[in-house]
């Protein structure tokens, strides 16, 4: 009896403290949770892939359009393949917005806009809650791919591209001021058809964070960058953040706020609505992608701080490397950060609540 009692003692002192005192847990898929999503291009995508997803656990999935219009029908049957598997489309992407004359206010920006317009309208008639955007013409996402723990991924190095790979993108160089502009007139056609539909716009950071990239200036690399384009949507509660965890690891401390000063500014007033979930190795002037544990960001505190202010929107992995054998569709390294993300989110909600 002694030592049945010494052991159940012993029990008791392994578990975690959280666990004992009773504190409620969330459950994975309580509304209130963060959503563990996937990044998919809606119109490559094939049955079996979607079929992968939900035998990892999706639920979710960010679903891109590319810049091709996309018709109400069309999206309608879109969403309903996804949900024959039991997964929902969180966010859309339609790229219209990428276009050249829309970020860099040319004449046929406003045929362009309408395009953007109409999907928002669809998304809100169908129950898509969140649309992602960016603005950055002219990037240049990669300059070289290496091997990592011996996986493929990315790299980006700044001096590289000063010295052989930068250049003049368009007709003339553009200040921060001229794309200041375009975003405005951009945002003041599109913020109203949002807030008509009931849909969120999710913008996502310059990646990577250069203040300047082939003749044209970049303006959400800092945390200033932000702060004005709120001001811009006049405090609309549909503007808000695709929050790429790894593009701001990649500017370390010259972005204003890091990582975690931005989850509890703009995500403790709920204008987080999405989460790119990925890590670097190390800050500008040179930095590899990583699978999230292998890296210098550290993701586990980073999924708590999203618990703390009770981030409800979608956490996705983004740009996975590639794993030996693995295909386009990367199965292996989406299901390695999948797993990752989904014990990483448990243990937030353990500590957390």
């Amino acid at each position: 009896m002694k030592r049945r009692a010494a052991l159940g003692t012993l029990a008791g002192a392994l578990v975690p403290a959280v666990v004992r005192a009773g504190r409620p847990k969330i459950a994975e898929f309580d509304p209130a949770n963060t959503k563990i999503a996937h990044r998919v291009n809606a119109r490559g995508i094939t049955d079996d892939d979607i079929l992968f997803l939900k035998q990892i656990g999706m639920r979710w999935v960010r679903a891109e359009f590319g810049a091709a219009e996309t018709p109400l029908e069309y999206l309608r049957a879109t969403q309903k393949r996804f949900e024959k598997y039991g997964i929902r489309i969180f966010s859309g992407v339609q790229s219209a917005y990428r276009h050249p004359d829309v970020q860099l206010g040319r004449p046929e920006r406003d045929r362009h806009i309408e395009i953007y317009r109409r999907f928002l309208s669809d998304c809100g008639k169908l129950g898509i809650p969140v649309a992602s955007y960016d603005f950055h013409p002219a990037n240049t996402y990669t300059t070289n791919f290496v091997e990592r723990r011996g996986y493929r991924t990315r790299e980006f190095n700044l001096d590289d591209f000063r010295g052989k790979i930068e250049k003049q993108a368009f007709e003339r160089e553009y200040s921060a001021e001229d794309i200041w502009a375009t975003y405005t007139y951009f945002m003041k056609a599109v913020l109203p058809a949002a807030e008509e539909a009931g849909v969120k716009l999710a913008l996502h950071p310059d990646d990577p964070p250069v203040a300047k990239m082939n003749g044209v200036a970049k303006l959400f690399v800092h945390y200033d960058g932000y702060r004005r384009a709120e001001q811009i949507s006049g405090g609309s509660p549909n503007w808000g953040l695709t929050f790429c965890a790894g593009t701001w690891s990649e500017g370390g401390d010259k972005m204003g706020k890091d990582v975690f000063g931005m989850i509890e500014d703009f995500g403790g007033r709920g204008k987080i609505f999405e989460v790119h979930f990925r890590n670097v190795s190390s800050p500008l002037p040179r930095f590899e992608e990583t699978f999230p544990d292998d890296g210098y960001m550290d993701m586990a505190e980073v999924m708590k701080a999203l618990r703390r202010v009770k981030f409800s929107g979608a956490a996705e992995p983004d740009h996975v490397p590639q794993l030996a054998g693995d295909g386009s569709f990367r199965r292996a390294g989406t299901a390695y950060i999948i797993a990752y993300m989904r014990a990483l989110l448990r243990r937030a909600n353990e500590e957390i609540g």
